[in-house]
């Protein structure tokens, strides 16, 4: 079971330690990965096709002078729904998914708030739903009735990893690793990440 490597942005030494301070005492993860961020952008390309010609038909108007005072908060609004997808990948890259050999993780570093949201293996839908959103990308759903404010939960109250790349795989994985199947290495908490990191240093 191979972990995906964090993404090398100016966010990654953030996500780093966020994980190391969230592992509990001798805690294993088995799996890391990140959002596919170009996938979750491409989900919400139809605001750039509205928001395109919406900003070129503002400045047209204001231009000939029909619109007046209203154009600075139809202007706004363009800039808001090109600029959304733009939002998302940034997001995306300052968030990591977890899977420990106890929970799942959902780290995030975004906007200058540092947050840890944890499922317990006991606390996840017996079934985990897969959803394809296209570009080799999927939804793994792993847990139900969540408040729909979240980021990391659909309209239905659906909780999961968004976007991610090879959900099957994530998926068995996260089914062997809730199934107690894993191997338990004999070392420490701080040592594996001290391992993890000499590795990605090699």
């Amino acid at each position: 079971m191979g972990m995906d490597e964090i993404r090398a942005t100016p966010f990654s030494a953030g996500l780093r330690r966020l994980v190391a301070e969230s592992l509990q005492d001798g805690e294993q993860v088995v799996w890391q990965g990140q959002p596919d961020g170009v996938a979750h952008m491409m989900m919400w390309r139809l605001l750039w096709w509205i928001g395109v010609p919406w900003l070129l038909l503002t400045g047209a108007a204001f231009m000939n002078d029909w619109i007046g005072q209203a154009a600075h908060p139809l202007a706004m609004l363009g800039v808001a729904m090109v600029a959304a997808p733009l939002v998302l990948l940034l997001q995306d890259l300052q968030t990591l998914y977890l899977i420990t050999d106890r929970r799942a993780l959902i780290l995030r570093t975004a906007w200058g708030r540092r947050t840890v949201s944890e499922t317990p293996f006991q606390a996840m839908d017996a079934v985990l739903e897969i959803l394809d959103v296209g570009g080799g990308a999927g939804h793994l759903n792993f847990a139900s009735g969540r408040s729909t404010r979240s980021p990391d939960t659909d309209y239905t109250g659906r909780y999961g990893f968004r976007c991610v790349r090879d959900a099957q795989r994530v998926r068995d994985i996260l089914e062997v690793a809730r199934a107690g199947k894993l191997p338990r290495p004999h070392q420490s908490r701080k040592s594996a990440v001290l391992t993890n990191a000499a590795a990605r240093n090699a």
